[in-house]
């Protein structure tokens, strides 16, 4: 086994899509940037999250739409094949091979090392590979891009009986006859009618409401949707324990029902993965949370050289948030290494990830990949309240729209609009209904740009489209 201790600009601690972005933007500098992973390059999002879990949702999407045209349900005979949606899933994914994705890094002239990382001290990165130890010291800049991971509650026999996560929920080679799903939160329910349009009978467990945190409207009709799709949704149950036999799970809810299942996904949220990765050697805590500036500079750590992005940062657990505050985190790397930056990254620059955080504009986009789905960017009527916004809320109907009814026969969906009216600008938008994710970047616009609602309504919609709701969310408001 051997020992070796190699000087480079910048060390980037894992190789998923936000460590690749911040590698990416700190590299084309001209910075030498090194980039570590201990499992595959493209991480959670390529191999068991965003990608495979939509090319699971997708082949019943488009079934669903073909079912709601006069003409084409004629034409759609029998059920999904099954087998072959789950091999497009896994083409999507490289069968879990990272080869592609490695020789990425290799063309954008950026280095990967293999292996398990930890810090060392300041700018000092140990990597336990193969081959044995190799010290990576960083001239400039070390960066956390480890994650987050699964969080199983404290429920008896739940650890112990091992069920599913979003990652085996995933990448599973076949479809269980009896599938138990506990958590209503976008990981729940797109995973929910994913299988169960691929022939699962399919239990969803949520305590409260269907995803919670956006506007109530949302979670109702998408739980409508999924006992179309014939998933048995309980609200209010809660989970006393679990065991496992041959038979399957067993599940022991408060009212004292019982369930047994085939598998048994547990998608109740994730933590930011903070632990062993030697933060007590820089003065922080193992394990313990992080909070960073809107450049990614890590609080609590003397000089300007340790820097968190995506989940491991504590920010918006998103994938395309976190690239975005890595393409800032990166900027400002290489801003600090050239010294054109100095002190913090001033508001809505090129180094600050400001629309994650700005209270005034914060617009973090966000789709729920469920049929109907859910658009959702910036504020949601009851938290712009609670920040003492003076608000107004404007809701319309999408299947009024003339777009809407030529996309599917008895379209059935809703906007929402929050104003700020001591601005008159947009805080927050929702759609829900098919084929909205695609209106989202509007709204995104509208609400980073501060765009007055006079101006957007100079903004016109193409006819006949579904975004002509935006005229009519307009002329509803009184334009």
């Amino acid at each position: 086994m051997s020992t070796q201790e190699r000087e480079v600009d910048v060390v980037v601690i894992g190789a998923g899509a936000v460590g690749e972005n911040v590698a990416d933007r700190a590299g084309r500098t001209g910075l030498e940037v090194v980039v570590v992973e201990s499992e595959l390059v493209g991480g959670e999002c390529s191999y068991w999250a965003c990608m495979p879990s939509k090319a699971l949702l997708r082949s019943g999407q488009a079934l669903a739409a073909a079912r709601r045209l006069p003409g084409a349900a004629e034409a759609v005979t029998g059920t999904l094949d099954a087998g072959k949606v789950l091999a497009r899933r896994t083409s999507f994914t490289s069968d879990w091979d990272d080869a592609s994705q490695a020789q990425w890094l290799e063309s954008a002239g950026l280095g990967l090392v293999r292996g398990t990382a930890r810090l060392a001290g300041p700018k000092r990165v140990e990597v336990a590979t193969a081959e044995g130890t190799t010290t990576l010291v960083a001239r400039h800049a070390v960066v956390l891009s480890t994650g987050s991971e699964p969080v199983l509650p404290d429920v008896p026999g739940l650890a112990e009986a091992q069920p599913w996560t979003s990652r085996e929920a995933t990448s599973a080679k076949s479809v269980p006859a009896r599938l138990a799903v506990l958590g209503g939160g976008v990981v729940g329910v797109e995973l929910a009618q994913a299988w169960a349009r691929l022939g699962s009978r399919v239990t969803l467990l949520v305590r409260g409401a269907l995803l919670r945190g956006q506007e109530e409207f949302a979670g109702e009709v998408v739980a409508d949707a999924l006992r179309a799709d014939g998933v048995d949704v309980r609200s209010g149950a809660e989970l006393r324990s679990v065991s496992r036999d041959a038979e399957g799970f067993h599940l022991v809810l408060g009212d004292g029902s019982t369930l047994t299942a085939d598998e048994f996904l547990v998608a109740t949220g994730r933590r930011p993965r903070t632990g062993g990765i030697g933060l007590e050697t820089v003065g922080l805590e193992d394990g313990g949370a992080l909070e960073v500036d809107d450049s990614g500079l890590v609080a609590g750590v003397d000089g300007a050289w340790l820097y968190a992005t995506g989940d491991v940062s504590g920010r918006v657990k998103l994938t395309h948030q976190g690239k975005y505050d890595a393409r800032a985190a990166g900027d400002a790397i290489a801003a600090r290494a050239a010294g054109t930056l100095e002190g913090t990254a001033p508001a809505w620059s090129r180094w600050a990830g400001t629309a994650t955080t700005s209270e005034v504009a914060q617009a973090v986009p966000q789709v729920v990949f469920t049929d109907p789905e859910v658009a959702q960017v910036g504020l949601t009527a009851a938290v712009a309240r609670e920040r003492g916004f003076e608000v107004r809320v404007v809701d319309y109907e999408i299947g009024d729209v003339a777009g809407a009814s030529l996309v599917a026969d008895g379209y059935t969906g809703r906007a929402r609009m929050v104003v700020d009216e001591r601005r008159r600008v947009v805080l927050g938008v929702t759609f829900v209904g098919q084929d909205v994710a695609e209106l989202l970047h509007a709204a995104t616009i509208a609400i980073v740009g501060e765009v007055p609602i006079d101006r957007l309504w100079h903004a016109v919609p193409s006819y006949p489209t579904i975004s002509e709701v935006w005229l009519r969310l307009l002329e509803a408001y009184g334009l």
